[in-house]
C-alpha cells in the first residue's frame, strides 16, 4: 500500500527554500507547525585538533529516519572555504523482511540502519583521522550525513510494507536539508567534495550536481566508493524508483527532460550530473571483487564472478556519454575504504590511493588506476 506522499523537494523547491526562508530554516522544516532552525539544537562530541569538534545538528521538522525517529547529521567546522559533504552507506531495504526494524543493540541494526543509533563520525579512522598529517582532508570542514532510511539518500515516500510495518523512505528530504545547511553556513566555500560510501556513493553525483547549483563559485568534486558493480537494469531502476519515490526526486535539470524511471540507474546518475555540469570533477573507487557486492549479486541472481566486468562496462558507458570519470580499481575482495587506515595503505601500479585522492581534490586531471592481477589479495 502506498500512503499519501510528503512534499517532494526537487531542485527548484530547494533553491526557493534557501532563497526565501529566514533564519536558516532547513528544507525539512515543512509545514507541520513544528519547524525548527537547522542549527538550533547541537551537542558537542569528541574533541578534534585545534579545538575543532564534531557537533550533532538536529534539523527537526519533516526530517526523520525509517522508523519515524529523529534524524541528525554531524558537522566539524574547520576551514570554511573547503568542505566535505559525506554521504554514509548503511544498506538498503525493499520489502517487509529487509525493512523490518530489527537488530537494534550493541551490534547495531540488522539489515540496514533504520535509525541514527550508534552514529559517531569522531570514532572513525581513515579520512576522519585528523591527527594524520597525510590526510588530504585534514583542514576541511565536514558535514557527515548518516543513512537511516534504506533508500540511498534519494527516497521521499511513506511505504506500508505490512499492517505492522510502515517505513519512512525520507532520505532525500534528510540529505537535501543537510546540503542546504552547507550552502547556508559555508556560502564562500571554494572547494566542496561530495564523498559517498557504498549506498551513499550511488547518490553522490546527484548531490554533487545540486551542490554545484547552490554554490556556483565552488569547485565541486564527487568521489564515490564501492557501487560501480551495479549493472544498469531498467526493470530494477523502475522498481526501486517507484518503491522509494526516488524517481520523483530527480533534479529538474534540462538534460533530464524525457528520462523515465527505467532510465534512472546508478550509471545514469553519473552521466546526468556530468552532462548538467561539465565542470564537476567525478571519480570513483572500487575493489574489483568486493565481497559484500558479491553477496548482493548472488541475492539478485547476478554472477559475482563478473563484478569487475560490470565495473569496467559502467565506466565505459559513462565516458561514452561524454562524461569524464576518473577511476581507481583495486585488486581483491576488500570492503570499506574511507573510514579505515587502509585508505593510506592501498597502492595499485605504484600509485597510492591517498596520493591519487590528494591530486583529485586539487582539481587536476589524472590517469585512471586499474589493477592488473585483480583477483589478488583483498583488504
Amino acid at each position: 500500500m502506498r500512503l499519501p506522499r510528503k512534499n517532494t523537494l526537487g531542485l527548484a523547491a530547494l533553491l526557493f527554500l534557501l532563497a526565501t526562508l529566514a533564519a536558516g530554516v532547513a528544507a525539512c522544516g515543512g509545514n507541520d507547525g513544528h519547524t525548527r532552525a537547522a542549527a538550533a539544537t547541537t551537542t558537542a562530541t569528541t574533541p578534534a585538533p585545534a579545538d575543532q569538534r564534531w557537533k550533532k545538528v538536529l534539523p527537526g521538522g519533516d526530517c526523520e529516519c525509517a522508523d519515524g525517529s529523529e534524524f541528525a547529521f554531524w558537522e566539524r567546522r574547520a576551514d570554511p572555504s573547503r568542505v566535505v559533504f559525506f554521504l554514509d552507506g548503511a544498506g538498503t531495504c525493499t520489502d517487509a523482511t529487509t525493512c523490518a526494524f530489527t537488530g537494534l543493540g550493541a551490534g547495531g541494526e540488522e539489515n540496514y540502519d533504520w535509525s541514527i543509533y550508534g552514529e559517531d563520525p569522531a570514532s572513525e579512522d581513515g579520512i576522519f583521522d585528523f591527527a594524520r598529517a597525510d590526510n588530504p582532508f585534514l583542514e576541511y570542514s565536514f558535514i557527515f550525513v548518516p543513512s537511516c532510511t534504506g533508500d540511498i539518500h534519494l527516497g521521499d515516500v511513506t511505504r506500508e510494507y505490512s499492517p505492522e510495518l510502515t517505513v519512512e523512505h525520507n532520505g532525500f528530504v534528510n540529505g537535501t536539508t543537510a546540503l542546504g545547511y552547507l550552502a547556508e553556513h559555508y556560502p564562500d566555500a571554494a572547494q566542496v567534495v561530495v564523498v559517498g560510501k557504498t549506498a551513499g556513493s550511488i547518490a553522490a553525483p546527484v548531490y554533487g550536481g545540486l551542490a554545484a547549483d547552490l554554490l556556483r563559485d565552488a569547485q565541486v568534486t564527487v568521489l564515490g566508493a564501492q557501487s560501480g558493480h551495479i549493472p544498469d537494469d531498467p526493470d530494477l531502476n523502475a522498481e526501486i524508483g517507484e518503491l522509494w519515490g526516488a524517481y520523483d526526486t530527480m533534479p529538474e535539470w534540462e538534460v533530464n527532460d524525457g528520462l523515465t524511471a527505467r532510465d534512472w540507474g546508478p550509471t545514469r546518475f553519473w552521466i546526468q550530473a556530468g552532462l548538467h555540469d561539465p565542470d564537476l570533477m567525478l571519480a570513483r573507487f572500487d575493489y574489483a571483487y568486493d565481497r559484500e557486492a558479491a553477496e548482493g549479486a548472488k541475492e539478485r541472481g547476478w554472477d559475482p564472478s563478473k563484478l569487475l566486468d560490470v565495473i569496467d562496462a559502467n565506466e565505459a558507458a559513462i565516458e561514452k556519454a561524454g562524461v569524464v570519470l576518473h577511476s581507481y580499481t583495486a585488486a581483491g575482495d576488500g570492503h570499506g575504504i574511507f573510514e579505515y587506515e587502509r585508505f593510506y595503505e592501498i597502492e595499485v601500479n605504484g600509485v597510492k590511493l591517498v596520493d591519487w585522492v590528494s591530486t583529485l581534490i586539487e582539481g587536476e586531471r589524472l590517469d585512471d588506476v586499474h589493477c592488473q592481477n585483480c583477483r589478488g589479495k583483498g583488504q
